[in-house]
């Protein structure tokens, strides 16, 4: 408890380099409407605090607005799945998650656009130079408005075949990619370097004990220059790092399709996860995950994960939420971030709601402050 009333006193001193650079978040407005996009439902958002722009990536389009809504720029042409995004402050871009794969998910990516194309399986961050993202229908390969860097990692953990108690099955871990992503310290620390932050997909498969974690990787980006390469879905590149700086486990329990948004807020040191319940009976199923950066990486045995040799870098859930006692999880039920969850400084949040019609999909994108009561993650700012 002493603890966490820290947490939430730093959460209510503003800080001007973390709270929207001088700009009060409960100044902004309570709801940034996206407009309606023929395409796939919105699926992260980032803001340039700097200059007021919103982006939100609708699957396979990426769309610049100001924070009225107003659009600004689109980007087109991707038959890779773009979810979750962050802007980085430190260079002024936009970074993704970009998935090529062969699953239910990219198979339906390729319908919807009516492609006939044979894409490899892939996994990218996508890096946009946002300032070039001044008109809609800009293409993605051929404006020079996006480079890419190659993740052989997440590709080696989704295509593995390893044996769990339950006999051979495919995706090490139940990686079905990555999803979330954002910039943070090495967990444990506060401050200082940081790293870009990656969090796996995870199948929502209840008839395996080896997907009940959450995998983190973290990469040190100072080089990526020479690995960013522009995107050729004709031919796609391998060029990026060998393998990541640390990887991390979380236990959470299976949750379908893992981590869909991550989200790092400075002041409280805490990393925010977003993913869609899982199935599984014998857990409570959350939603909303909170790891507590302040506490140091644990290094320990994987529970059901016998292929797993030696030890692993476990992280610690935030102590607070309901608690699972059977599985010592903490977590809520707060059912939303999963299709966009940002950070804004002094503990408040724009948090995407999607919907759709008959003619695409939307998003509403609230303002939030996170709580963290027993039975309340966040608050809706009126």
């Amino acid at each position: 408890m002493k603890r966490f009333l820290t947490i939430l006193l730093a959460l209510s001193v503003l800080s001007v380099t973390e709270s929207m650079a001088g700009k009060n978040p409960k100044d902004l407005p309570r709801n940034i409407y996206s407009g309606i996009w023929d395409a796939g439902h919105i699926q992260g958002i980032a803001l340039d605090t700097e200059h007021e722009h919103i982006y939100m990536s609708f699957t396979t389009v990426l769309v610049k607005a100001d924070l009225q809504g107003n659009v600004i720029g689109t980007v087109t042409g991707l038959l890779g799945h773009l979810g979750c995004l962050e802007f980085n402050d430190e260079d002024g871009r936009l970074y993704g998650s970009l998935e090529y794969k062969d699953d239910s998910i990219g198979k339906g990516i390729l319908r919807r656009e009516k492609s006939d194309k044979q894409l490899d399986n892939a996994f990218y961050v996508a890096i946009f130079d946002v300032d070039k993202i001044t008109r809609t229908g800009m293409d993605a390969e051929k404006d020079g408005i996006m480079t890419t860097v190659y993740l052989p990692t997440v590709l080696e953990d989704y295509t593995a075949e390893v044996k769990c108690s339950e006999g051979v099955r495919e995706h090490r871990y139940g990686c079905s990619g990555f999803d979330g992503i954002t910039f943070g310290p090495e967990f444990g620390k506060s401050g200082g370097k940081r790293y870009l932050t990656i969090a796996y997909g995870i199948y929502g498969d209840t008839e395996r004990s080896d997907n009940d974690y959450q995998v983190l990787l973290q990469y040190d980006t100072d080089n990526w220059k020479s690995y960013e390469s522009i995107l050729s879905q004709d031919a796609m590149h391998k060029n990026g790092p060998a393998e990541p700086d640390r990887r991390y486990f979380v236990y959470t329990g299976n949750t379908s399709w893992g981590v869909q948004n991550l989200e790092y807020d400075a002041q409280s040191n805490l990393w925010f996860m977003a993913a869609y319940k899982g199935k599984k009976p014998n857990f409570a199923n959350f939603c909303t995950f909170v790891v507590d950066g302040n506490a140091a990486p644990v290094s320990g045995k994987l529970k059901g994960v016998p292929y797993h040799k030696g030890k692993a870098m476990l992280l610690t859930l935030l102590d607070r939420g309901t608690y699972d006692a059977a599985n010592g999880i903490h977590g809520w039920r707060f059912k939303y971030g999963t299709t966009g969850l940002c950070s804004l400084g002094d503990g408040y949040f724009y948090i995407s709601h999607n919907g759709r019609n008959e003619q695409g999909q939307f998003g509403n994108i609230k303002l939030y402050r996170f709580v963290g009561t027993e039975d309340k993650a966040y608050e809706l700012v009126e």
